[in-house]
């Protein structure tokens, strides 16, 4: 299983950044995706998440500002970043919840690479 992400980069504060990350590698499907985030200095956080039936929750500093979403396949997603902060600096990574066998309700998680996003103020 593989998890492929891009985009990120830098942005000036109250810019756009949208990144993107692809599953590989899925026999049964997935469940739950997300994307985290980590700061220098600070854990690694929950930034927003997706369920399979489409279901999103968001943490509340991203709330209003950053739309997650997934296409068709289930197998990619997208965090539509705007507004953006100087604290939104991160390294950003996806996260995914592999099926193990036909509706394995919890599945084998994995991560992608992170990729860093840059605010300057």
């Amino acid at each position: 299983v593989q998890l492929q992400a891009s985009g990120g980069g830098l942005a000036q504060a109250g810019g756009s950044l949208n990144l993107s990350c692809q599953a590989r590698g899925s026999r049964f499907g997935i469940n739950n995706m997300a994307w985290h985030r980590q700061a220098p200095g600070s854990q690694r956080e929950l930034v927003a998440g997706i369920s399979s039936g489409g279901d999103t929750n968001y943490t509340d500093s991203v709330k209003g500002r950053f739309t997650i979403s997934r296409d068709n396949t289930g197998n990619t997603i997208n965090l539509q970043m705007s507004t953006l902060k100087p604290e939104d600096t991160a390294v950003y990574y996806c996260n995914a919840e592999f099926r193990r066998f036909p509706r394995d309700p919890a599945g084998y998680a994995a991560w992608g690479q992170g990729t860093l996003v840059t605010v300057s103020s």
